[in-house]
């Protein structure tokens, strides 16, 4: 995929988990700023979701590490836990909220 693919795919991926989160009615602080998505919980810890445009990735930084998502068709798969990328965030938030969550995006 070139940068304008990648870049299209992860702007609508990032309102996608805006939307998602919203639609949650939990008290989480939804920030934006430079491609950076910030979830913040409200105990205060964070979520942080953004671009690695070198890599084509997407980063998300949780208490209980960092993922990295590399696109697998049409969808944002975890390196390492091999989660897609809703069910990685649905887990952090989890662990972060207490609360069932499950986002679908």
């Amino acid at each position: 995929m070139n940068e304008t693919e990648f870049n299209t795919a992860v702007d609508a991926t990032l309102l996608a988990i805006e939307d998602a989160v919203e639609a949650l009615e939990l008290d989480i602080d939804i920030e934006t700023a430079g491609g950076i998505l910030t979830l913040t919980c409200p105990n205060g810890s964070k979520v942080i979701i953004n671009r690695q445009g070198p890599t084509q990735e997407i980063w998300v930084a949780a208490r209980s590490g960092g993922f990295h998502c590399g696109r697998a068709g049409e969808s944002w798969i975890c390196n390492t836990t091999k989660e897609t990328l809703p069910v990685l965030l649905s887990r952090v938030l989890r662990e972060q909220t207490g609360e069932a969550i499950t986002l679908a995006l």
